[in-house]
């Protein structure tokens, strides 16, 4: 059972959702976002906020993420990719979450079950794509895809127990998604409980894996 959860991102719809989630189920959960200074644009502020924290946490949940960073909408052409909105997406669907990783062995324990989880998204998974653009959005959840899987693989040399993975939360009715109003939406707290009962359900054998939100694994 999680008895101290790290949630970043917890000022989004997803992160809030989940740290309630886990407040009502008894877990201590210690909760950062840019309102504390962490900021993933602004890579120096990862090590400054969490250098300070003490280990403890079996719980390390990012639910950080943007859909475009500084153009008003996903590409759906080649001809629309820009170099500063790919680095935009990057900076904080990928680069953010690898530069949390690098506390997660630190944090956790090594006696027990520990678990880190990352929102990814379905349309980051290469064996999916049949739909074509959002080029920057595709390939920063891939690349966060690929620094998940790899984290496992080390964590799993110094705390056997650990449980690190990548997770598609499907559809959520937050801003992140208002500007899709034909898709059918989980409301966050419903994402959460879902969320966080694939977690529960998860073992080490697990780890490294994609799954969504209903349990099933997703194809790299």
């Amino acid at each position: 059972m999680t008895e101290q959860a790290l949630v970043i991102g917890a000022t989004g719809g997803i992160g809030q959702a989940i740290c309630e989630t886990l407040a009502v189920r008894g877990v201590a959960v210690k909760g950062l976002s840019r309102r504390d200074g962490l900021d993933f644009a602004r890579p120096e502020t990862v090590e400054a906020v969490l250098g300070p924290l003490d280990p403890g946490f079996d719980m390390i949940f990012v639910a950080s993420g943007i859909l475009t960073g500084v153009s008003a909408r996903p590409e759906k052409a080649l001809r629309e990719v820009g170099a500063e909105e790919m680095a935009a997406q990057f900076a904080v669907n990928a680069i953010g979450p690898a530069l949390v990783l690098r506390h997660a062995a630190r944090l956790m324990p090594r006696d027990r079950r520990a678990v880190v989880a990352a929102l990814s998204a379905r349309v980051g998974s290469i064996g999916d794509n049949r739909a074509g653009g959002w080029y920057s959005y595709r390939a920063s959840k891939a690349a966060l895809n690929q620094i998940v899987h790899t984290a496992a693989i080390e964590l799993g040399r110094t705390h056997g127990q650990s449980i690190c993975v990548a997770l598609h939360p499907g559809t959520v009715a937050t801003a992140f998604t208002a500007g899709f109003p034909g898709h059918d939406k989980h409301r966050p707290a419903q994402a959460a409980a879902h969320l966080l009962d694939v977690l529960d359900g998860l073992g080490p054998d697990d780890s490294g894996g994609f799954f969504d939100w209903k349990g099933e694994r997703v194809v790299w």
